[in-house]
Parts: C-alpha cells; sequence; structure tokens
C-alpha cells in the first residue's frame, strides 16, 4: 500500500505550503536521529517525515500524488479489480485497486514481480541526502537589519579518506563481476501473464556495484561519517520570528553521487526591551509627562537608528499616535521599509506632598470647562439624555 503523506506529517489533504512547512519542522525536529539517540526508530521516523515533505512540498509530484498515489505519475503497481487481476488495467489511471479480495498473499505477489520492474529502484541508485534542521536566535535590530551568523552543525559528510567508495584509500575495490558495477541484475519469473523479466539489486555486492577488498577504517566502510562542521549564513533584513531559512547543499551527503540534502535554519527572534513589530512597521508606547504634552516638548526614543530626538507638539492628548516614516523595519528582498509608530501615553505626577497639591489646586482654578473640550461635549452629551 503506498504511504499516506499527509498521515505522516498529521495535515489535512487540503493543508496550505506553509502549513506543511510548519508540521515538517516539528516532526523533523521531534525524530532527528541526533536528539533521539536511544530511540532506534527515530531514525525511520525521520527518514519517513522526510520523504513526505519532499512529496508533498513540490507542487507537481504533490498533484501527482493526490491523483496517482505516486510523486512520479502512474505507477505499474497501481491495477487491480475487485473481480481478479485484469492485464488490461496494467497501465490505467486511477488509484490502486489492489488484491484485498483474495488474501494478503496476492498483494505480496504481485509486488514482489513488479517492484522493481523496468530496473526502477535498487541500492547503486543515487539518493538525495537528508535535510538537516537547526535554530538560530537572533536579537531585534539583527532581525531587522540582517547579521551574518556562525554555528555548528553536526551532518553526515562523504568520507575524505575514502572519496565515498567505502573501500581503504578510496582504491581497496573492484567492480562486481556479477552486475558489471552496475548493481542491478536481471532475472525471469513465471507470473499469471506468463514470463517476466525482472530487475533487482545485486546480492552479491548487496546493490553496490563493487566489491570492497579492505573497508576504510576511518568510516568502516560505510563510505560516509558523522562531522560537526562551521557554518556561515547570511540572514537577511527584515526576518521574523519562526521563519526558515534554507541554505541549499549543506544538510547529508547524498548517497552514492545524489546530491546533498538542504539546512533548514529556524530564526528564532528575541523581543526587544521597548519596541513590538507587526510586520515590518514597529511600534513605541512612549510614557509622555503631563507637563510635556501640554507645552510641547521634545523626548529621546529608541529606533532601529539609533536613538532619535522626537517632538512632542503642545497639547498632545493622551493615545495620540505620533508616525516616523520609513523608520521601521526593511521589507524581505526589497528596497521598502515599514513606518515606526509611537503612541503617546500622558503620565501624571504624584502628589506625594502638600505643596504640590497645592500647586495643582492653584492651577485648577486658572481654568474653566471650556478648556477641556471632550469633557465639555461629555457633560453637555449627559446632560441631554
Amino acid at each position: 500500500m503506498a504511504k499516506n503523506y499527509y498521515d505522516i506529517l498529521g495535515v489535512d489533504k487540503k493543508a496550505s505550503a506553509s502549513e506543511i512547512k510548519s508540521a515538517y519542522y516539528k516532526l523533523a525536529k521531534k525524530y532527528h536521529p541526533d536528539l533521539n539517540k536511544d530511540n532506534p526508530q527515530a531514525a525511520e521516523k525521520f527518514k519517513e517525515v522526510n520523504e513526505a515533505y519532499e512529496v508533498l512540498s513540490d507542487s507537481t509530484k504533490r498533484s501527482n500524488y493526490d491523483q496517482f498515489g505516486s510523486a512520479t505519475g502512474p505507477n505499474p503497481n497501481d491495477f487491480g479489480s475487485a473481480t481478479g487481476p485484469n492485464p488490461n488495467d496494467f497501465f490505467r489511471n486511477g488509484q490502486a485497486g489492489g488484491f484485498s479480495g483474495f488474501g494478503g498473499g496476492f498483494e505480496d505477489i504481485f509486488g514482489s514481480i513488479f517492484s522493481n520492474f523496468g530496473g526502477m529502484g535498487g541500492n547503486n541508485t543515487a539518493r538525495t541526502g537528508n535535510d538537516v534542521t537547526t535554530k538560530v536566535t537572533l536579537s531585534f535590530e539583527e532581525a531587522a537589519k540582517g547579521v551574518t551568523k556562525k554555528f555548528n552543525i553536526v551532518r553526515t559528510e562523504e568520507c575524505e579518506h575514502c572519496h565515498g567508495t567505502g573501500a581503504k584509500d578510496g582504491t581497496q575495490y573492484s567492480t562486481c563481476t556479477e552486475c558489471g558495477g552496475t548493481g542491478q541484475v536481471r532475472y525471469t519469473q513465471n507470473t499469471l501473464f506468463g514470463r517476466v523479466v525482472n530487475q533487482g539489486p545485486c546480492k552479491t555486492c548487496n546493490g553496490t556495484g563493487k566489491i570492497v577488498k579492505e573497508k576504510c577504517a576511518e568510516c568502516s566502510g560505510k563510505g560516509y561519517k558523522r562531522a560537526n562542521v562551521t557554518i556561515t549564513v547570511d540572514i537577511p533584513a527584515g526576518i521574523d520570528d519562526d521563519q526558515i531559512v534554507t541554505m541549499r547543499g549543506n544538510g547529508d551527503a547524498g548517497i552514492r553521487g545524489g546530491p546533498n540534502g538542504d539546512l533548514q535554519i529556524l530564526v528564532k527572534v528575541a523581543p526587544h526591551k521597548l519596541l513590538t513589530r507587526d510586520g515590518f512597521d514597529v511600534y513605541l508606547d512612549l510614557p509622555v509627562p503631563f507637563t510635556t504634552a501640554m507645552l510641547g516638548g521634545k523626548v529621546v526614543i529608541p529606533s532601529l537608528e539609533g536613538k532619535l530626538e522626537l517632538t512632542i507638539p503642545e497639547g498632545t492628548q493622551s493615545g495620540t499616535v505620533l508616525k516616523l516614516k520609513n523608520k521601521g523595519i526593511k521589507h524581505l528582498n526589497k528596497s521598502v521599509y515599514g513606518d515606526m509608530y509611537i503612541r503617546v501615553m500622558v503620565e501624571l505626577p504624584k502628589l506625594n506632598d502638600k505643596t504640590k497639591k497645592n500647586l495643582i489646586k492653584k492651577l485648577e482654578t486658572e481654568f474653566a470647562e471650556s478648556d477641556y473640550s471632550k469633557f465639555k461635549k461629555f457633560n453637555d452629551t449627559t446632560h441631554s439624555l
């Protein structure tokens, strides 16, 4: 039976690309072999999660998978009917019917006959290496302006001593004479449809295409090993919390000459002590003495450009929002900036002695109700009710 990639990632079939990516990251982190050294099943689960993401993150592969149950399109295995095997259905489109009506034996038989039909599969096939996931924490300013970061990761790399061959000095091996170095052998098998020529991994060389005379001591004949590597990454200006930076080809080494996997870097942004962010705009709540709000004045505020001097207009009311254009965060990969918004919070002083209270009382007598336009309007409305 084909794997249900949606179930593997725990998402709905209508899930968006961002939902799929988010689910993948959580599961990749959960089952990463480096974080689950005591769980022998984690590596297999990690591989399964990567396989599901590789298909569902690619629009073409996902479309093929949704329609045919395979990322590459119609599969020769997808045939069958409720009344028995029909040779005319061998290459039909649609979902695989299977042979469940005949018991488990038929599925096993036909799966083994056609699993590698036409030379597909085999241990000697080049495969893309697994993606590596890691996390980097940035300050508020680093995320806004961009920064170059260095950090260490552990990944699988081709053994430099044997160049991935698994043989001592990279030369202590010979081409398998059984398969001619292809890693595949052909054999015939009698089936319900007659004699079928099948192809599968060579048992003599275990599908590698070579016979190792003496194993490489550095990697124990595996051809690769785990390595601690220092990575330098340029984080673009405008990156936000929980976004992912992908470094192509910086993941685990490919298998048998396949391309390397990718490095997926989850970005976490530490909060600022005073500033907050919404999209590419920056916000600041600014406490202002009531005298400054009444008479006007200048105050110093923090910004992404350092400290700025801000003018408070005379008579500024509490809750007034002042805007500084283009003083926000740079848009990703664009020469466009957000704005900075400052909300004025008028602060009243503490009247902790009699002298100050008397000053305020004397000041109160200098103002009439008409000097408070909003308060007067409120009172007039209240009286009219």
